[in-house]
């Protein structure tokens, strides 16, 4: 497993312990994985942790609509030629939408486990997947056959297609980067000193690609290197470029937002981000605005040549949820679980299950949540002792299958704390 994979236990981590500047478009209970923006520049599209996407419209900063179809963390969003969009994520799954619509038109599978990136060919007929079932798959929007391209050794991280169509490029744990034919034709293959995790290509065939150790690397359109940037000191999880392609914006897991100027190979901007971790970047068509998505579930928006928020000039208005258990050591042990579950179902629903009226209930029980087909076939009743042996062993053990991250509480007098505190808070909050 890489490291890329524990992303979704630092973002559990994070969700609620920011304070970062503006807060634009608010509506994810996770953090915000991806983010893709209308030709137009009129609507945004996010994918995010909580299994869901969204539709906003970037005039209102509102929600138009909400996607939900996925059983898992949607990792990659883009929108289609036709106006259409698609959605892909930890469910291995891609849906195609119509705005609107409250069901997926279309539905495609094939990959053994989780999708992480999309790519739009330029003429619109064709749609590319990175997978960590390490290949990458090449499916048709007009009723065509499905490709599935297969080299990579390890977990394939970015997709991205040349600007005239004619190949994909491809960039895995593996290190490598690959240039992928579209017709009939063996992919010339680059091994970089550092594993890939992002890929983007200019208009002009000038390929770019992420790293690992927090570097930007530059290739020609025919895998020759001609330069590099050091990002920053974490490894890369997202790139964007504008649309001109001037600018690459580059997040770390790190925290903070590098804006590079690309012929000039160096970096103008820093976004200051207060070191919250960026899951995902996105250029306006203007080439000068940017949306980040963050660990905490919002999108903000910033001009990406002056470095500065656009938008309200107040702190986000979101208050500490557990603020009402100051100084409880069991509320500060459950700090890690807000990122994924309320205390009372009158609050929105996150990642995972609420748990309002927890003790007592059967384990994949609660109405209008989807559940891992797993846990349903599990006979376990949620008590004080169940849950402190959830987390002594940890969720991969005692519930395998679960999309629950895995972490455990080593100490019995934690465990104790929290169970205790879940009693009191849970308990009628309805």
């Amino acid at each position: 497993m890489n490291w890329l994979s524990n992303l979704y236990v630092v973002a559990a981590l994070w969700a609620f312990d920011l304070t970062p500047a503006q807060g634009q478009l608010a509506g994810h209970g996770g953090p915000v994985r991806a983010i893709a923006i209308s030709s137009d520049g009129n609507n945004a599209l996010s994918g995010s942790f909580d299994t869901s996407a969204i539709r906003w419209s970037l005039k209102t900063e509102s929600a138009e609509q909400v996607l939900r179809f996925h059983s898992d963390a949607v990792n990659a969003v883009a929108f289609l030629k036709d106006g259409r969009m698609a959605t892909a994520g930890a469910d291995a799954r891609i849906a195609i939408w119509t705005p609107g619509r409250e069901q997926p038109d279309q539905v495609f599978e094939g990959h053994l486990a989780p999708i992480v990136s999309l790519a739009v060919s330029p003429d619109g007929t064709r749609l590319a997947t990175a997978s960590w079932d390490h290949t990458v798959g090449v499916w048709s929007l007009a009723g065509g056959a499905s490709q599935v391209l297969k080299g990579h050794t390890q977990n394939v991280n970015g997709v991205a297609f040349s600007a005239d169509g004619q190949s994909l490029v491809s960039v895995g744990y593996d290190r490598e980067l690959r240039i992928w034919p579209m017709v009939a034709g063996t992919p010339d293959v680059v091994l970089l000193p550092s594993p890939l995790n992002a890929v983007a290509v200019a208009p002009d065939g000038e390929i770019v690609t992420g790293g690992g150790d927090g570097k930007i690397r530059l290739l020609t359109s025919d895998s020759r290197e001609t330069g590099e940037v050091q990002a920053g000191s974490t490894p890369i999880v997202a790139l964007a470029m504008s649309a001109d392609g001037t600018l690459i914006a580059a997040t770390g897991i790190g925290g903070g937002v590098s804006v590079i100027d690309r012929k000039a190979r160096s970096i103008v901007q820093a976004l200051a981000t207060q070191g919250a971790p960026i899951w995902s970047v996105a250029f306006l068509p203007d080439n000068a605005t940017l949306l980040t998505g963050g660990a905490d579930g919002r999108i903000r928006r910033w001009n990406a040549r002056t470095g500065d928020p656009i938008g309200s000039s107040l702190r986000d208005a979101q208050s500490d949820p557990l603020a009402p258990y100051a100084g409880d050591r069991g509320a500060e042990v459950y700090r890690a679980c807000v990122a994924c579950h309320t205390l009372s179902a009158k609050e929105p629903q996150r990642a995972g299950p609420t748990l309002d009226g927890l003790f007592g209930r059967r384990i994949a029980s609660l109405p209008g949540y989807r559940f891992s087909d797993a846990l349903t076939k599990m006979d376990i009743v949620w008590t004080p002792e169940t849950v402190a042996r959830l987390f002594e062993l940890g969720p991969n053990t005692y519930t395998p299958g679960t999309k629950m991250p895995e972490q455990r509480i080593g100490s019995v007098e934690d465990r104790k704390a929290l169970t205790d505190f879940l009693g009191r808070a849970t308990l009628g909050r309805r």
